[in-house]
């Protein structure tokens, strides 16, 4: 399993801090969460921020677009050419044309579903996707706690790509922490995203490569 650290979480005063920090600690990718404060209630990074990130960091970067109507900036988030780019169900209308979209410009396309919304409504579409973002907390606020039903809608997604045969992977966000890591990975998570887990610890790098070397021992 991969671990995301989500900068959202750092010290927003010191983003090249948090940036160094993931790469002396090897941070397999950066998640950054784009949230409009229609449909999440919150604000956080737009395009001139995550040009930012881009150019101080070496690590592929994971955009998680928490909006209303992702197709109307999409361009411009496309133009970073990041590693991953998902954009919630509940937030367009039109998922399909979105998601070739993304994929013919040749980033990873996900699709992001929030704690209330069953995997099910990706069943047609399941295919096309490169991963599933599932969502451990409701989106809109770091620090929130786990919501553990989350863990049976990942096994349910994993069965159902190993019984179609695809290779789309597992994304999971929110609440994730040292405390639950195993839980976490052995439930067939491909990608943890980590915030305060990591950036809200005494020692965030220490905390980094711990969970990175917890994430791939399936001892």
């Amino acid at each position: 399993m991969q671990i995301a650290p989500s900068v959202l979480a750092a010290d927003l005063g010191d983003l090249r801090g948090a940036l160094d920090l993931c790469a002396r600690g090897d941070a397999d990718l950066i998640h950054v969460d784009v949230m409009d404060g229609h449909f999440v209630p919150n604000l956080s990074f737009g395009p001139p921020v995550i040009e930012g990130i881009d150019r101080h960091t070496e690590q592929p970067l994971d955009i998680h677009l928490m909006v209303e109507r992702p197709e109307e900036l999409m361009d411009k988030y496309l133009a970073f050419n990041p590693h991953w780019v998902s954009v919630h169900f509940e937030a367009t209308t039109h998922l399909d044309r979105l998601i070739n979209l993304i994929k013919d410009s040749g980033v990873g396309a996900g699709v992001a579903l929030n704690p209330a919304t069953p995997i099910e409504v990706l069943s047609d579409i399941l295919g096309t996707l490169d991963f599933v973002l599932i969502m451990s907390v409701n989106p809109g606020f770091a620090g929130q706690p786990f919501v553990r039903y989350s863990l049976d809608k990942v096994r349910r997604l994993k069965r159902l790509i190993e019984e179609r045969g695809l290779h789309t992977k597992i994304e999971i966000d929110g609440g994730v922490a040292g405390r639950n890591l195993e839980e976490v990975r052995d439930s067939g998570v491909d990608v943890a995203v980590v915030g305060s887990g990591i950036f809200g610890v005494e020692d965030p790098l220490a905390e980094l490569r711990d969970l990175r070397a917890r994430a791939g021992d399936q001892s």
